[in-house]
């Protein structure tokens, strides 16, 4: 029988192509401690019958392409799909709470709040600007008085 291996599809996007990782772990000589060594083999699916997260053995045989030197033998166990997760919960759950016509109105008052507090800053600033030009006009009129 020829070379086979048992690993996880981690890619199928290709056509008739499936991406195999297989995971082995392996103790370091000198040190003892155990670790984890992935190894990825791209192999041939004809009847693209194998999806991500499928549990595969891919057998060796001649290449068919510059990567691919490896055969699907047979599905071995079926993925049982991934969990996607909301984007923003708070942010879709809103507007149900709370009417779309009383958030329009929240935002509309912040604008305008906003607006109101750069009015101001903006006269503060023409104000101060002001004040420094007068006060020399206003020392030589003082000056004249005196003499």
């Amino acid at each position: 029988m020829a070379h086979t291996l048992i690993g996880t599809v981690t890619s199928d996007k290709r056509d008739k192509t499936i991406t195999v990782s297989i995971v082995s772990r392996e103790t370091h000589p000198l040190y003892r401690k155990q670790y984890s060594k992935t190894r990825k083999y791209t192999a041939h699916d004809e009847k693209n019958e194998a999806h991500k997260g499928d549990r595969v053995e891919i057998a060796m045989c001649r290449p068919i392409s510059k990567t691919k030197a490896y055969t699907l033998v047979k599905v071995l166990e079926r993925s049982h799909g991934s969990v996607e997760l909301k984007e923003d919960v708070n942010k879709v759950d809103l507007p149900e709470k709370v009417g779309a016509d009383e958030i329009a109105k929240a935002e509309a008052e912040a604008k305008a709040e906003k607006a109101a507090k750069a009015a101001e800053a903006k006269a503060a600033k023409a104000e101060k600007a002001e004040k420094p030009a007068k006060k020399p006009a206003a020392k030589k009129a003082a000056e004249g008085e005196d003499k």
